[in-house]
Formats: structure tokens, C-alpha cells, sequence
């Protein structure tokens, strides 16, 4: 295979197929995470409150995060074999296939028992197909990326989290406006699922027109990819596997101590009104996405590590701030705790795309990006609502800032230890 260098409208492409293919991935995670916050405990659970009802719905979230490891190894086992384009087209394919059946389920008074358990199977598909995205996303950007605008080129995938967030809360704050409780209730909270398909087919459109990346054309000039890249990578980069893993633990703890759990909080502890809280983390997470772009100038000057470590000590400065800010119930506190949070979240995030790349040589380098990912998003992100709740709970916030701080030490911790090291693209 020949190596070709991108013209300049083939890097646009690429950066738009990186940015839609994540907007979709995050539109259809927060959709399910606003929806587990506001309306599936009632509805697919039963139980005798509403905090239990709240507490299984969560449970049902963390469904997907022990889904994408298992994504992570199939499709990084084919992106490390056939290649990252293909691979991303059917990541992508079958996490819209499951969003959009959620749309069509029917309620546990409806289907009983089976309504929650086509659920937590829909919510699989979607953490399976998730598994393989963001990884692949990263190496579409960064191996096609100019030399010295990695940190840059590798931030695009990670701006498709505030864009998925913006599209799928302000739906839901529409929904919210302009229908009754009830009418939500019953039928509204299905519409963001449906229009998910939208956003599906703008991604695949664009994904059938990249090219692959250079990165693996040289891998396969060099001789027969990995028979089996899992193999490979525990067997030769396990200390960059663990070490990845750790170090991106603190921006699953950020964001869904900030987004799902602070949302569920807010309207069923503090009775804030869902328009309120929505309206603030919309604004909220536009401190995200500077963060995010900050954060990829600052890699290209400086290098990811540094500026991943300075983003820890700032998530774990939002951990402390969390109970003051939030708990207070006054707005502006509020606002105030939640954008501090999510503008380290953009510091803890942006530079993942660069960093967790230069772990790995590019023979294996889908398998470890997304396995190191996704065991992340299990440690950080997959439990982290059901047991912020649970210390909320039994002690109140200040114990959920703690676990948001210890979460943020582990990644500093684990950034300090590991060694820079640049791989070839």
C-alpha cells in the first residue's frame, strides 16, 4: 500500500469525519445519561423511591462501560488488522442501531421484567460499538496529523463531547419547555432517540469518503499486521496499557460527577427544576470545550503529559469545590461548581487524544488507545453515578468531592510515574 499525504481538504474531511463520529458517540451516551437521570427509574424500574429507582437506572448506565472494553478488543482487533476507516464505520453503524431501538421499547408496565433487560441489552450494543469509536476517532486525527499539531489535530475528537452534550440536553430543555411532565413523561423522552439517526447517517456519510490513515498504510508496507493485537499488547506494552488507563481515569470522574449525578441531584435532592439545571449545564459545558481547545495549543507547546498533570490538580481542586457550590442550591453557586469542573474537565480530556496514541506503536495502537480508554471509563465513569449517589447519601457532598478528588490523584499519580515516549506515526 502506498503512503499518500493528505491535500489540505483531506485533512478538513478527516477532522470533520473525527468530530462528527464523536458528536454521535456523546449525543447518544448523554441522552441516555440525562434519560437515566430524569425519567428510566420510574419508568423501567420499580422499586419503593425514587433514590432507588434513581440508583438502578445509574446501574443500568454502567451497563455500557463494561461493554466497551469488549468493543475495545473487537473493533481495535480488526482497526489494527484492516484497517482504522472500515473499522469506524462499523462502530458506528451498530451504536446508532441500539440508540435508536431504545426509542421503541416498551416500559416495565408495559413488558414487565423484560422492559429493563431490553434496556441494559440495548445499552450494551451501544457501550460495544462505543468501544471502538473514540479510539479509532483519536488515530484518524492524529496520524494524519501536520508534524507539530498533534496536540491540536488530536483535541477535534474530544470537541465532539461538548457538541454531543449542547445537542442532546438542549433537546431534552426543549422537550422540557414545550411539553408537559406527563407528555414527556410518556412519550417525549423518546424523540432524542429517534432523531439520533439523523446524526448517524451525517457521520457514516462523511466516513465513506476518508481515506485510511498514513500510519497504517506503513504498517502494512512493513509486513503482516498483528495475528492477534491483543496478544501483542499485553504481552509487550501491558506497563503502557496500565499506565494509560490510570492516567485517563479523572476525566470519567469529572464528567459524570458533573453532568448525570449532578443533574439527578439537583432535581430530585434539591428540587431544582430540570430546566434550571439543564439550562446551567449547557452554559457550564461551554467551559469544557474552551478548555478542550486550550488544552490542545498548550500540548503542541508544551508536551501532553504536563499539561494532563496540571489538569488533574485542577479536578481535584473541583472536587473540593463540589460541596459548597452545588449543595448550596443557590444558581450562581452552582453554575460556578459545575464550570470550574467541566473547564478542567477540557485540560483532563483535550490532551487524551495525544497522548494515549504515543504510547503504543501504530501495529497495535487502536487496540491499546481503546482498551486504555474504555478501562478508564469503567474505573472512572462506569460507577462512579451509583456510588456519588450512594456517599451522597450517607454523608453528602463533600464525600462525593472527596471520591471526585481521590479519582483525580490516581490519574496525576499515574501521569507522574509514566514516562513520555514517542512513537511513530
Amino acid at each position: 500500500m502506498t503512503v499518500t499525504v493528505p491535500s489540505a481538504a483531506s485533512h478538513r474531511r478527516i477532522l470533520l469525519a473525527s468530530l462528527v463520529g464523536t458528536s454521535v458517540e456523546f449525543y447518544d451516551f448523554y441522552i441516555y445519561a440525562t434519560a437515566a437521570s430524569l425519567v428510566f427509574g420510574p419508568l423501567f424500574f420499580p422499586a419503593g423511591d425514587a433514590s432507588a429507582q434513581l440508583l438502578a437506572a445509574y446501574a443500568s448506565l454502567a451497563v455500557a462501560f463494561f461493554a466497551r472494553p469488549v468493543g475495545a478488543w473487537a473493533f481495535g482487533h480488526y482497526g489494527d488488522r484492516i484497517g482504522r476507516k472500515s473499522t469506524l464505520v462499523a462502530s458506528l453503524m451498530l451504536m446508532g442501531g441500539s440508540t435508536l431501538a431504545i426509542a421503541f421499547l416498551p416500559t416495565y408496565a408495559q413488558a414487565g421484567y423484560l422492559a429493563p433487560l431490553l434496556l441494559c441489552f440495548l445499552r450494551f450494543g451501544q457501550g460495544f460499538g462505543l468501544g471502538g469509536e473514540w479510539g479509532g476517532a483519536a488515530l484518524l486525527a492524529v496520524e494524519n496529523a501536520p508534524p507539530g499539531w498533534g496536540g491540536r489535530y488530536g483535541m477535534v475528537p474530544q470537541l465532539g463531547a461538548p457538541v454531543g452534550f449542547i445537542a442532546a440536553n438542549g433537546l431534552f430543555l426543549l422537550l422540557g419547555i414545550a411539553m408537559t411532565p406527563a407528555d414527556f413523561m410518556a412519550r417525549g423522552w423518546r424523540i432524542p432517540f429517534v432523531l439520533s439517526i439523523v446524526l448517524v447517517g451525517l457521520g457514516l456519510w462523511v466516513r465513506l469518503k476518508i481515506a485510511e490513515t498514513p500510519a497504517f498504510a506503513r504498517v502494512l508496507e512493513e509486513g503482516p499486521p498483528p495475528s492477534v493485537p491483543m496478544g501483542e499488547l499485553l504481552r509487550d506494552h501491558w506497563r503502557a496499557a496500565l499506565g494509560g488507563t490510570l492516567g485517563a481515569v479523572a476525566c470519567f470522574a469529572v464528567y459524570y460527577i458533573a453532568t448525570a449525578f449532578a443533574l439527578g441531584y439537583a432535581t430530585t435532592r434539591l428540587g431544582i427544576a430540570r430546566p434550571t439545571i439543564l439550562s446551567m449545564q449547557l452554559g457550564a459545558i461551554l467551559f469544557m470545550a474552551v478548555g478542550i481547545a486550550l488544552s490542545g495549543v498548550w500540548v503542541d507547546r508544551k508536551d501532553a503529559r504536563f499539561v494532563l498533570s496540571w489538569g488533574c490538580v485542577g479536578a481535584v481542586i473541583a472536587g473540593f469545590l463540589l460541596a459548597p457550590g452545588l449543595g448550596s442550591g443557590v444558581p450562581v453557586l452552582m453554575f460556578g461548581s459545575l464550570a470550574t469542573a467541566l473547564f478542567a474537565m477540557g485540560f483532563v480530556y483535550g490532551p487524551l487524544g495525544a497522548w494515549l496514541p504515543g504510547l503504543f506503536p501504530a501495529r497495535v495502537r487502536y487496540t491499546g488507545v481503546s482498551l486504555a480508554f474504555n478501562m478508564a471509563g469503567i474505573i472512572g465513569g462506569g460507577l462512579t453515578p451509583v456510588v456519588a449517589e450512594t456517599l451522597a447519601r450517607r454523608g453528602g457532598l463533600s464525600l462525593v468531592g472527596g471520591y471526585l478528588a481521590a479519582m483525580s490523584l490516581v490519574s496525576l499519580i499515574a501521569l507522574l510515574v509514566m514516562r513520555g515516549r514517542a512513537s511513530d506515526r
